[in-house]
C-alpha cells in the first residue's frame, strides 16, 4: 500500500509506531491530495477514533477551508474528545452557515458525552457569534461562559467585546465597554476590538480617548483609528495621526494606506499622496510585494480627485488585475474632470470583457450618467438609463434619477425633467428639485423655478432650503421679477435662514490655504486681492464683461 507517494516503512508492525509514522507525516503534510491520502490510511488501519490523530486531520481539513470532508471524518469518531468538537466549532465559526455553530456546540453539550465545553470551545463558539452577528446566541453564550468559570479568560472576553461591538450602537459599544472594564488582563488585540466599536458607531472622540490610553499599539491600532476618522469625515485628523504613525516608526502597510489615500483624495492633498505613492514604488514594488488592487484603486481615486487624471489612468492602465472598483473610479475620475468621451470609451471597453470584473453595477452607471451630464449626451444619458434594468439588472436608484434630471435639465429640456421627477417611483429630494431649479436658472425659466420652489420650502428644513432659495431669488432677478426677489428675501428672514459662504482651497509648498468671499483673514490678503483686481482689468481689457446674474444676495 502506498501512502503519500511513499510505501510503509517495513519494520512498523505495531499499531502505535504506525499511528506515530501517519502523525508525523500529518505535520509536515502541504496538499489536499496528500492529506486525503493520509485520511485514507487513518481509516483502513482502524484509526477513526484515535482523537490525537483526528484532531490534526480536521484541524488541516479546516484550515484549507474543506468543511465537507470535515464532517466525514467527524461522523466517524464514536466518542469525539473536547479537542475534536473544538476543531469542528472552529471550522463552522468561520463557516457560511452560522446556525451550524450554535447546533454543534448543543449536540456537545447535550449529548451527555464525557467531552466538555472549555475556554477555547467558548472562544470560537463567541467570536463565530460576533462574525454572524448572531447577537442573541452570542448572549446566552455569555451567561454560559460566567456560570461555567471562563469568564476570566482574556480570549472568550476579547471575543464578548467583539460580539457586543458586532451589535453595533451606542449601546453595543456600552456593553463591550462594560465586559472590557471587567477585564483582569487585557491585550492589544482587546484593546483594538474596543476601538473598532467606537469608530463603528461614529464616536471619534470616544475612540481617541482609548487610542490614546493603549499600552502598546500596533498597525492595527493606527490603521482603524487613520480609516475610522478617513470614513467620517475628520480626514485632516486622519493625515495628522498618518503622520504621527510615520514618525513613531511603525511600519505601514497597504490596508493603512488604502485609508491614508482615501483622506488625501477627500482632502485634494497631492503632496501627501504622491510620498505615499513613492513609497509604494520604493519599498513594496521593490520588495516584489504584490499590491492589492484596493491600493490601486485608491491611487486612481486620490489622483482623479486631485485632478492628476494623466496620472490616475497611468496606474489604471498599469493593473494586471481590475476590480469592478477599477473601473468605475477611472470612470467617475474622467467624469468629474470633464472628459466625458474618455469615460464612456473606458465603460465600453469594461463592458467587452465579459466577466464579472467587467459587470457595471449601480456606482458605475452613476459615473456614466455623471459623464453624460457634463458633457450635454443627452441621446446617450437617456439610453443609459433606459437600459440600465434591461441590460444590467439595475433598479435605478434616487441618485439616477438624479443625474438624468440634472442632464435633462441643464440641456434645457425642462419639461421632460419635470415629468421624469413627477413620475419617480420615490419621494425626490432636495438634490433632484435642486438639479431642476438649476435648470430653471440656466434656462431662465422662472415659472416652472416658482413651482419647484414651493415643493422645496415645504419638505426642507431651514438649514438645507438657504441655497436654493438663494437660486430662486437670482432666477426672479434675471426675469426682472423684482418683487418676487423681495419676498423670498423676507422669507429667508423670517426664516431665519443663511445661505452658508461658499469656500475654496489650495495646497501650496504643503499648506493648505482656505479663501472665504469677503474673508481678510488671511496673513496675505492685501496681496491676494491687489491681485484680484489686476486680473479683473486685464480681463476687462481683452473684453470679457463681468456676469453679476450669479451674485447671491446678502441676508442678515
Amino acid at each position: 500500500m502506498m501512502l503519500v507517494e511513499e510505501a510503509i516503512p517495513a519494520n512498523l508492525t505495531g499499531s502505535r509506531a504506525l499511528q506515530q509514522y501517519i502523525f508525523s507525516i500529518l505535520q509536515t503534510c502541504n496538499t489536499i491530495k496528500k492529506l486525503k491520502q493520509i485520511h485514507t490510511q487513518i481509516v483502513i488501519n482502524g484509526f477513526s477514533n484515535k482523537n490525537y490523530l483526528i484532531v490534526k486531520l480536521l484541524s488541516f481539513y479546516i484550515t484549507s477551508g474543506n468543511l465537507l470532508n470535515a464532517h466525514k471524518v467527524f461522523d466517524r469518531v464514536e466518542n469525539p474528545s473536547t479537542s475534536v468538537w473544538n476543531q469542528m466549532i472552529r471550522g463552522h465559526s468561520q463557516g457560511e452557515e452560522p446556525q451550524k455553530l450554535i447546533e454543534l456546540y448543543n449536540r456537545m453539550v447535550e449529548d451527555g458525552a464525557e467531552a466538555e465545553p472549555n475556554r477555547f470551545t467558548y472562544s470560537f463558539v463567541i467570536g463565530g457569534c460576533a462574525r454572524s452577528r448572531l447577537l442573541r446566541e452570542g448572549e446566552q453564550m455569555h451567561g454560559r461562559v460566567v456560570a461555567n468559570g471562563y469568564y476570566t479568560n482574556v480570549f472568550v472576553q476579547t471575543n464578548l467585546v467583539n460580539l457586543y461591538v458586532a451589535g453595533g450602537g451606542d449601546d453595543g459599544v456600552r456593553k463591550a465597554r462594560r465586559v472590557f472594564d471587567e477585564m483582569i488582563d487585557r491585550n492589544v488585540v482587546s484593546w483594538n476590538s474596543l476601538l473598532a466599536g467606537y469608530v463603528r458607531c461614529g464616536d471619534l472622540d470616544g475612540a481617541r480617548r482609548v487610542f490614546d490610553e493603549m499600552p502598546e499599539r500596533n498597525v492595527v491600532s493606527w490603521t482603524t483609528m487613520i480609516a475610522g476618522c478617513a470614513q467620517n469625515g475628520s480626514c485632516k485628523q486622519s493625515l495628522n495621526l498618518f503622520h504621527e504613525m510615520r514618525r513613531a516608526s511603525i511600519e505601514l502597510d497597504q490596508v493603512v494606506l488604502v485609508a491614508a489615500l482615501s483622506a488625501c483624495a477627500e482632502l485634494g492633498d497631492l503632496k501627501v499622496g504622491k510620498w505615499i505613492h513613492t513609497y509604494i514604488e520604493e519599498k513594496l514594488n521593490a520588495g516584489n510585494q504584490p499590491l492589492l488592487v484596493s491600493l490601486n484603486n485608491s491611487l486612481i481615486h486620490m489622483y482623479s480627485s486631485c485632478g492628476v487624471i494623466d496620472k490616475a489612468y497611468e496606474i489604471f492602465m498599469g493593473m494586471q488585475r481590475r476590480s469592478i472598483v477599477s473601473w468605475t473610479s477611472m470612470i467617475t475620475g474622467f467624469a468629474k474632470q470633464g472628459y466625458a468621451e474618455e469615460a464612456l470609451e473606458v465603460f465600453q471597453w469594461m463592458q467587452c470583457l465579459g466577466t464579472d470584473d467587467g459587470r457595471p453595477d449601480g456606482i458605475t452607471l452613476l459615473g456614466v450618467l455623471c459623464a453624460c451630464s457634463h458633457a450635454g449626451f443627452v441621446y446617450q444619458g437617456r439610453q443609459f438609463f433606459k437600459c440600465m434594468n434591461q441590460n444590467w439588472g439595475i433598479v435605478p436608484r434616487i441618485e439616477h434619477y438624479g443625474c438624468m434630471v440634472d442632464l435633462l435639465s441643464r440641456a434645457g429640456f425642462l419639461d421632460e425633467a419635470h415629468i421624469l421627477v413627477e413620475s419617480m417611483p420615490m419621494r425626490p429630494n432636495d438634490a433632484v428639485w435642486g438639479a431642476l431649479l438649476g435648470g430653471c436658472r440656466i434656462h431662465k425659466n422662472d415659472e416652472l423655478a416658482s413651482h419647484v420652489a414651493q415643493k422645496l420650502i415645504l419638505e426642507l428644513d431651514p438649514d438645507r432650503a438657504a441655497g436654493y432659495l438663494v437660486l430662486l431669488s437670482n432666477v426672479y432677478a434675471t426675469a426682472k421679477r423684482w418683487q418676487d426677489v423681495a419676498l423670498v428675501r423676507e422669507k429667508m428672514v423670517k426664516m431665519g435662514v443663511r445661505k452658508p459662504a461658499g469656500r475654496s482651497w489650495v495646497q501650496i509648498n504643503g499648506v493648505v490655504h482656505d479663501f472665504v468671499v469677503g474673508d481678510w483673514t488671511h496673513k496675505h490678503a492685501s496681496s491676494i486681492y491687489e491681485m484680484l483686481s489686476k486680473i479683473t482689468r486685464q480681463a476687462k481689457l481683452e473684453g470679457y464683461k463681468l456676469d453679476i446674474s450669479e451674485v447671491l444676495l446678502n441676508v442678515e
